[in-house]
């Protein structure tokens, strides 16, 4: 199969969507956060009482207006295929996507990924979601392994590039369609990962998802 050019955290603006859009790429990825009963797309998190949102080295006003996931969805004007990233632990969070997506009548395929795999299963019910599930360090990579080949009708994995190996992405591959890894975010990354063996390629940069398309034709 083709390896998916996957526009990581695209979904989370109206300006990233469009430029993704724009692009061509195959998927866009999304952080979906459920805060004071809203559904936001942002991967900023926020800090309890204080002013801000924070991510590492950003900061922003915890004011400042954020981007609701039907604003995101009523935005698209290209039928794009997208994958929410379930952030926390919370099974409300996974509730109100599946209502949303049901209120809207919304039944285009979707992926639906997370690193807490009950609120993916739970999404995954609806009929036009494809199941992804994340790991992003050893431990999670390890519980990856045990469940996939009993799990069923998981449609891929997302695995952090750092856990990648040869062996580890021709075990994960016989039990899933997908094997995705981020960040790819040079072309000699691209390269390694495609030299193991991954079939979905999650990046920031606008050169290294230009790259896997051409590389598709």
């Amino acid at each position: 199969m083709s390896v998916l050019a996957i526009a990581h955290r695209a979904g989370n603006s109206l300006a990233g969507l469009h430029a993704a859009n724009a692009l061509g790429v195959d998927v866009i990825e999304c952080d979906v956060q459920e805060h004071r009963g809203r559904l936001e797309v942002r991967h900023l998190k926020s800090a309890g009482p204080l002013p801000f949102l924070w991510d590492r080295w950003e900061l922003a006003s915890a004011s400042a207006p954020r981007l609701g996931l039907a604003e995101l969805l009523d935005a698209d004007q290209h039928g794009a295929t997208f994958m929410l990233d379930l952030k926390g632990r919370r099974a409300s969070t996974a509730q109100a996507v599946a209502a949303l997506l049901h209120e809207r009548g919304h039944d285009r395929p979707l992926l639906v990924c997370g690193r807490h795999w009950p609120l993916v299963d739970a999404v995954a019910a609806l009929p036009f979601a494809q199941r992804v599930l994340s790991a992003g360090n050893p431990r999670e990579l390890a519980r990856l392994r045990e469940r996939v080949p009993s799990a069923g009708e998981v449609h891929g994995v997302s695995v952090h590039r750092s856990l990648l190996d040869g062996a580890v992405v021709t075990e994960l591959s016989r039990h899933v369609e997908v094997v995705m890894t981020w960040p790819v975010n040079d072309i000699a990354a691209l390269d390694h990962v495609l030299g193991l063996g991954v079939t979905g390629i999650i990046s920031d940069e606008e050169h290294v998802l230009t790259e896997v398309l051409r590389r598709q034709a």
